[in-house]
């Protein structure tokens, strides 16, 4: 793919500066309050295996734009997968009528800045990769997770990678662009002993090519750790339940974080105060130990851009400050309508959708408490050092999660692996009751992904090893 975005676009399509200049400047920024042009143009391939054989191997191509029209707080959007003139010149009128009150639909299909950072160019971008380099890895990650443990029956190895370039152009001429790596390597093991099966997976990635997966073996590790966890659950007992004082082990942990607590901070739920955080800024919402914030200029970082998809340079957002809401995170329109900054986290998933406000890179800062001195200081509880599903209500800040693996705490040790462990609480509750933080702050291997409105979109979490008191346990065991 070509270094720049406004060079790809002018060359493969004919839309110069000048074109979307005029598709928004002339027949629409002067009846709304903003507007602007997504073009997209996305390569995604997909390897899969299975059964030692190759299940799946894909890779498809997709184009189009977005055009977005605002006035005060309705939002007109139209998209076209055709990046002829004629269609663009029509997404721009519907998007119009929508946004004037005249459309029926919020969504309608269709038939320069400059960028600060520079996080993620790469020596050889992933789908430039030989395939058959691919699929041998896949091949060695198959046979290094099955002769780890003779209980392994089945593993399902599987590579994505995809190549996004972007541009956003605004009716004064502005454009920016960028180009947008992103691969992920993941490593699913079922273990089975004595009729008894469990399933283990691990993975990660990032803004990365396919030599990452290469250094030092990473490979081996990932595949290690699969199988390390479903032999780990043939020999779990059943969860206690109760209240109890639970420690989080570091790193993907995070995610409750990003569940129960991110989205609770996201600028449109907080303009429309249906989140349990509107209108706090500047209170007390955590534990004087707890800050929080949201960084999307980590480089190389699955959640990680140079600029948002609205054109808005990414930067490091301190939500919590030792306790203390601090700010929101913002996209164009509510930073707008609430007279503030919008502060780079304007995402979509594609160029049919359009932007909200949404996390990138979301987690804890460390404390400076030693990680066994924190578990060594309950004599009885939970260790939870990884998650699977869960559920919020952003409007309450409850939350259920499921911890896929977790042990007990006895006598301040780690003692028996426990299963069927469920977290239940509320977020800005659970914040208040962080006692202890620990000095080993860890980002995720690079595999989150986060739904909204129906939206998915690549994002990361992290967390240093921290105690909660006084969390509600779900279990079999009481």
């Amino acid at each position: 793919m070509l270094a720049r975005p406004e060079r790809f676009f002018a060359d493969k399509f004919g839309l110069s500066a000048s074109v979307t200049e005029r598709l928004l400047g002339g027949t629409l920024a002067r009846r709304v309050d903003h507007a602007d042009l997504y073009l997209e143009y996305r390569v995604t391939e997909e390897l899969v295996l299975e059964e030692g054989a190759v299940k799946k191997a894909s890779r498809h191509v997709s184009q189009g734009a977005g055009v977005r029209a605002q006035s005060g707080e309705r939002t007109g959007y139209a998209h076209t997968d055709d990046l002829a003139l004629p269609n663009l010149e029509e997404a721009v009128r519907q998007a119009r009528a929508i946004a004037d009150g005249a459309g029926d639909s919020a969504v309608v299909p269709v038939m320069t800045e400059g960028r600060p950072h520079d996080l993620y160019t790469l020596a050889e971008p992933p789908l430039a990769a030989d395939v058959h380099a691919k699929v041998e890895l896949l091949r060695s990650i198959d046979a290094a997770a099955r002769a780890a443990d003779p209980r392994v029956k089945q593993v399902i190895a599987s590579l994505g990678s995809e190549d996004v370039v972007v541009l956003i152009a605004g009716p004064s001429g502005w454009t920016t662009g960028d180009i947008r790596p992103l691969t992920r390597l993941n490593v699913t093991v079922i273990a089975e002993d004595n009729g008894k099966r469990e399933m283990g997976s691990f993975g990660g990635g990032g803004r990365v090519g396919f030599a990452f997966f290469q250094e030092n073996e990473r490979w081996r590790r990932f595949a290690g750790e699969a199988v390390r966890q479903a032999v780990l659950k043939l020999g779990a007992v059943e969860a206690p339940a109760g209240t109890m004082t639970v420690v989080l082990g570091p790193g993907w942990p995070g995610i409750l974080l990003h569940e129960a607590v991110g989205h609770g901070l996201e600028g449109d739920f907080n303009r429309k105060g249906t989140s349990a955080f509107a209108g706090r800024l500047g209170q007390k919402v955590a534990s004087e130990h707890v800050t929080v914030v949201d960084d999307g200029t980590i480089a190389n970082r699955r959640g990680s851009l140079n600029v948002d998809d609205e054109g808005v340079p990414t930067r490091r957002n301190v939500l919590i400050e030792k306790g203390i809401l601090r700010g929101y995170m913002q996209d164009r329109l509510n930073a707008r309508l609430t007279q503030q900054e919008p502060t780079g986290n304007g995402r979509r998933e594609s160029y049919a959708h359009p932007p909200l406000p949404r996390m990138t890179n979301t987690f804890m800062l460390a404390g400076e408490d030693d990680p066994q001195d924190i578990i060594r200081s309950v004599d009885h509880g939970l260790y939870a050092v990884n998650f699977g599903g869960g559920q919020v209500d952003i409007t309450s800040g409850k939350f259920v999660f499921s911890a896929s693996e977790a042990y007990l705490i006895e006598g301040g040790r780690v003692t028996a692996p426990v299963k069927g462990a469920t977290l239940i609480g509320n977020g800005p509750d659970a914040l208040t009751r962080v006692s202890r933080v620990g000095a080993d702050l860890a980002l995720d291997e690079g595999v989150g992904t986060c739904g909204k409105d129906g939206q998915s979109v690549p994002v990361g979490v992290g967390l240093p090893t921290i105690r909660i008191d006084g969390i509600t346990v779900g279990g079999t065991q009481v």
